[in-house]
């Protein structure tokens, strides 16, 4: 491309080796969750949510198991202001429930941010500047002293609030820019505020150390926050919480990476929802977790709902590919996959029922309220006989022979082809049955009789062409007999080379079915099935549908 000599690097690496991180093999632990849905979310919708669906947003992320939420920015607007009051005042926030709110650090607006905050039972003011070089000197055209004094005023004047305001309210900082600030320099400025605010093991102060704007990679991002959680003041007492966006699509990584490198806590959305490419998403971070043995200790059990009340309340879309939510993440059309699957679960039900190893399936779908019959095998053109087989069994209890499986998914991908569509289950289904299942022309059984003269004597009756008459021959077993009296009466030269049978539902009602191959003299094959409430009578059923579909594909 053009012009990539105009990009240098804006980030700024530790000045002190910061890799302890890397030996670390997953994160062993859920984080603190705060969602910033009802803030980062709201500011970066084209329309922001009015207050009546701002309200049930705040319940549906208490219900999904947020204990810290970020509800606005109360000094900065009426609408924001008129919500927080209204939390309040309907007594709406749980006990173990703690709201959140964001100041910058002017007088004026934290002064009306603690006289939104009246009444609260538990609260965190959020108080940030910004501090990276490109802010301070093109923005602020500030020294690091004067911006740092900008963070001690705000912090001091906090402090000052909060001792005249009757509430509960715990502390944060934010060197906003952090990702393009110098490492010293951000050290600096969050540990002058800790001083100021001088934390406890009672009352501890949250340090957000944001990826405001993704620069680098996110090993980069893990080395800069275990740089900051080795030398932090009173590090015991503070929790060291992330807060990153999605620019350069690393957002998942960097939080993940953030915390193997020591920090305690996690700001972001459902789903990634947020200012230009996004926050990041809570939903991703915690189901990974979830599918590495760990409790994210929030509730995604019915993802179905949780994706229909986000774009309830936000009128945005989650993609058809978002990991875990999307309507498309377990699908598998391609064959080998769907043969993989299929088999993948038989050998977990036979072999390991505690323990989730299904190949291309990292999570179980049902665990997050998904289906097998209709999100993970999908029929197309691209689908293998395992899958299409799969899909009967598991919808409809048939378990086809795997050469029968064979030939009928062949069918099956042809129609999709054809239609150059999706096949929903009951239209493989439906092609199933059209094409297999007891076929009656052009010859059609009309009755069957056994009788045991040493070999089994069968008399058959059919109607071939409009015309009826009975035939007689033997076998070894019923199905032999039948086969032996209608080559034999219709001239036919035929061997059976596959039988097999079960039932198709259980209880006094229950349905047999059967399957037949029959080899012609050139080698071709040619199935059929039947279905009946005798296993004889299906069996034969099966025979004679062989028979018609060798006829009639001559």
């Amino acid at each position: 491309m053009k012009n990539y000599q105009k990009y240098k690097r804006q980030y700024f690496m530790p000045p002190v080796p910061s890799m302890k991180w890397a030996e670390k093999e997953y994160v062993e632990k859920a984080p603190i969750w705060c969602s910033v849905d009802l803030r980062d979310g709201n500011q970066a919708l084209v329309v922001p949510m009015s207050l009546e669906e701002k309200v049930e947003f705040f319940k549906f992320l208490v219900e999904v198991g947020f204990k810290e939420i970020e509800v606005g920015f109360p000094a900065a607007s009426e609408t924001e202001y008129t919500f927080l009051r209204t939390l309040i005042e309907q007594d709406l926030i749980p006990d173990d429930v703690t709201i959140q709110v964001l100041t910058q650090s002017r007088e004026h607006i934290i002064k009306k941010t603690f006289d939104a905050l009246k009444g609260v039972k538990h609260s965190i003011v959020h108080l940030y500047n910004s501090t990276s070089l490109a802010q301070r000197e093109q923005v602020f055209r500030k020294s690091r002293e004067e911006i740092i004094e900008i963070a001690e005023f705000g912090a001091k004047l906090v402090d000052q609030y909060a001792k005249e305001y009757e509430g509960n309210f715990r502390f944060e900082y934010s060197p906003e820019s952090f990702t393009g600030t110098e490492m010293d320099f951000a050290l600096e400025i969050c540990n002058r505020v800790l001083d100021i605010w001088k934390p406890t093991p009672e009352k501890k102060v949250i340090i957000n150390l944001p990826v405001t704007v993704e620069h680098s990679m996110p090993h980069v991002y893990a080395s800069q926050i275990e740089y900051m959680c080795d030398h932090l003041n009173n590090r015991e007492n503070v929790i060291v919480s992330l807060h990153p966006h999605n620019d350069r699509g690393c957002a998942v990584a960097d939080s993940e990476m953030g915390l193997l490198a020591g920090a305690d806590r996690i700001e972001g959305t459902l789903f990634g929802n947020g200012e230009r490419t996004g926050n990041v998403d809570i939903v991703t971070l915690a189901l990974n977790m979830f599918s590495q043995g760990v409790d994210p200790e929030l509730h995604f059990e019915d993802m179905p709902r949780v994706v229909s009340q986000y774009e309830t309340f936000t009128g945005m879309h989650v993609y058809e590919r978002q990991p875990y939510a999307g309507k498309l993440v377990f699908a598998a059309f391609s064959g080998s996959h769907q043969d993989a699957i299929a088999k993948g679960m038989k050998w977990r039900e036979e072999k390991d029922r505690e323990h989730w190893t299904v190949p291309y399936l990292p999570i179980d779908p049902k665990d997050v309220g998904r289906e097998y019959e209709s999100d993970v095998i999908r029929i197309n053109s691209q689908s293998g006989k395992g899958g299409i087989g799969y899909l009967l069994q598991q919808n409809y209890g048939f378990e086809l022979p795997a050469k029968m499986r064979e030939d009928f998914g062949y069918l099956v991908k042809g129609v999709s082809d054809h239609l150059h569509k999706e096949l929903k289950p009951d239209e493989v289904y439906d092609i199933f049955h059209k094409n297999y299942v007891n076929i009656d022309t052009p010859i059609k059984l009309e009755e069957n009789h056994f009788a045991q003269k040493g070999k089994i004597h069968a008399s058959v009756t059919l109607t071939v062409n409009g015309e009826t008459k009975t035939y007689e021959g033997q076998g070894n077993g019923r199905l032999d007999a039948v086969a032996n009296a209608v080559k034999e009466g219709l001239g036919l030269d035929y061997t059976v080379i596959t039988y097999t049978e079960h039932a198709l539902t259980s209880g006094s009602t229950s349905q047999a079915v059967a399957y037949v191959g029959i080899e012609d003299q050139q080698g071709k094959v040619t199935w059929g099935a039947g279905i009946h409430n005798d296993i004889i009578d299906a069996s034969v059923g099966a025979f004679i549908s062989a028979i018609n579909r060798a006829q009639n594909n001559a």
